[in-house]
């Protein structure tokens, strides 16, 4: 990049069909891996960044990797998740003829500021950058992101249309409360995750968008699976998803309204979803010695408290291995931790170890949650606490690892360096 600056636009402009990019606070990994199953199925070759490296050096590295020649690259569409702060610049360069936009959510304040810097920086990149014609994949219960395509052909939005998974009352960590149109409160007549759900403006009257693609009859099944009825402009058709909670119901949501942005038949869409595994560290199960690691990514307070609302479904009492990073990747300032509802799962947990950079705070905030401190311990060093919650985890049972950003590479380095697992690069 710094011998030639524009190389990831010299290089994406070998791919015959373009680019696709997708971003989101959480869930871009995730999505961007469904998606990849829904496309390679109708036989696109894609170049994807499917290692997560979102950020302007990864998506170098991945086009780098597939070309060959001074012309060729190996693939014909590029698929790539992009860092939330990297979108504008990348969408510059690779002019992508269809951006997915997941959700915003408040998320490493030290780094990215306010949602509103975030979302002004979006907002410039539909309206100066992406090509009139390119399709634009929005979820429409984030008020936020819907509002970005308000005015614009090409737009197909997602939601989810259960009432049974509404929430008794928006967290009091939600975001997007007011009206980017006129700055009135949002009236919420659902509350599905965070921010997200069926909203209006009393004000303004600006509302919801009715989604093309929804899903209907959801039912969360634990750690495992989740099911729901998949609506999209072509027809109905049921989903088995191998993959847990609301959230990976949004994410696959998204994907389906990516590829039917993109054509490709609905049979096709659900038999992608339905093969979709999960991506490393989030929901990942991993056997060890006759238990099972569960590794769920924590790093915001919307995704951290699915994750806790997916584990109330799991009967019985939890063994917790919590491991709370304050590395650059993670963001430094980690008091989102406090507006997590860790409350949810306090009267559940058998045993919480806590390590990490910042174990003591996380061991705190479990006890301020409710758990009885003799169920806590803290190990700020990863191996020892990893070997000590899998030692003392029944056999037969399941060990709950909730990682940051960086402790879950770490964690995965350790499993793959005793073979446990492949490394997050492969």
């Amino acid at each position: 990049m710094r011998l030639q600056p524009d190389a990831i636009g010299v290089l994406g402009s070998r791919l015959a069909r373009g680019s696709v990019l997708v971003s989101a606070t959480n869930g871009k990994t995730t999505t961007a891996a469904m998606a990849a199953a829904i496309l390679e199925r109708e036989g696109v070759r894609l170049v994807h960044n499917r290692a997560g490296a979102n950020m302007a050096g990864g998506i170098a590295s991945t086009l780098l990797a597939a070309a060959h020649g001074r012309e060729a690259i190996d693939g014909e569409l590029g698929l790539f998740e992009v860092d939330e702060l990297w979108l504008q610049q990348l969408a510059v360069q690779l002019r992508p003829r269809a951006l997915l936009l997941g959700n915003l959510f408040r998320d490493q304040l030290d780094r990215y500021g306010e949602l509103e810097t975030i979302a002004d920086s979006w907002a410039h990149t539909v309206r100066d950058v992406l090509d009139p014609d390119a399709r634009l994949v929005l979820n429409a219960d984030d008020p936020v992101v819907a509002d970005l395509g308000r005015g614009r052909a090409r737009v197909v939005y997602f939601g989810v249309d259960d009432d049974s998974l509404a929430l008794p009352h928006m967290a009091h960590a939600a975001d997007a409360k007011h009206c980017r149109n006129c700055g009135a409160p949002y009236l919420f007549e659902a509350v599905y995750l965070g921010h997200l759900g069926r909203y209006s403006c009393p004000s303004c009257g600006q509302a919801r968008p009715v989604p093309a693609v929804r899903a209907t009859d959801v039912r969360l099944e634990g750690v495992r699976s989740a099911r729901f009825t998949l609506h999209t402009p072509t027809g109905a058709a049921d989903v088995a998803l191998p993959l847990p909670g609301l959230y990976n119901v949004y994410n696959a949501l998204a994907a389906a309204a990516l590829a039917h942005a993109l054509e490709v038949p609905l049979e096709t869409i659900v038999a992608g979803l339905e093969s979709a595994h999960a991506a490393f560290g989030r929901a990942e199960s991993v056997p060890i010695d006759g238990r099972e690691l569960r590794i769920l990514l924590v790093k915001n307070p919307a995704g951290a408290n699915e994750v806790l609302r997916t584990l109330v479904l799991e009967q019985g009492e939890h063994d917790l291995l919590g491991v709370l990073n304050d590395n650059i990747a993670d963001g430094r300032d980690v008091s989102w931790i406090w507006d997590a509802d860790f409350e949810l799962l306090a009267g559940q947990v058998r045993v919480a170890t806590c390590s990490g950079t910042r174990a003591p705070e996380l061991a705190l905030r479990l006890k301020y949650a409710g758990v009885e401190p003799e169920r806590i311990r803290v190990l700020p060093e990863l191996p020892a606490a990893f070997s000590l919650a899998l030692a003392d985890t029944p056999s037969g049972g399941a060990l709950y690892a909730l990682p940051t950003y960086t402790a879950m590479l770490s964690l995965r380095e350790l499993l793959s360096a005793d073979g446990k697992a492949r490394s997050a690069l492969s």
